[in-house]
């Protein structure tokens, strides 16, 4: 069987273009939640990771000083403190992706409901890290 130079190149062109596609990832627009996107765009990506949010907001100052000072659930002073620890989580969270070759940083479970699943790396203790 002799080869012609354009079946070789297009042998090529389907062989990289396989690598090349095969690595980015996309949620579909009707499966993205914006509550679960911590960093990075849902639209291409290639790095993602994952963080249990709840352990790291529970790790937090913020938190802490609830269940030290016993603060009643529900209450003024209990929101206050639940808003403070939730945006120190997102600013760590966010910094990790920045300090990272993560380009997608999601909710701990997230990826794992897409078809497929797309795997993700699991950087809790890297915010967690930061936090100390």
């Amino acid at each position: 069987m002799e080869l012609r130079p354009y079946s070789v190149l297009i042998a090529i062109a389907l062989i990289l273009g396989g690598i090349g596609s095969a690595a980015a990832h996309t949620i579909p627009a009707d499966k993205v939640d914006a509550q679960k996107i911590f960093y990075g765009s849902s639209d291409n990506f290639d790095a993602p990771a994952r963080v249990n949010y709840q352990k790291i907001v529970k790790a937090t100052p913020e938190y802490s000083s609830i269940k030290k000072r016993k603060i009643e659930s529900g209450s003024a002073k209990y929101w206050i403190l639940i808003s403070k620890a939730s945006d120190r989580a997102q600013r760590l969270i966010k910094e990790v992706g920045e300090e990272t070759d993560f380009d997608l940083v999601v909710a701990d479970g997230y990826l794992e409901t897409m078809e497929p699943a797309i795997e993700a790396e699991d950087v809790t203790e890297l915010v967690l890290e930061k936090l100390q």
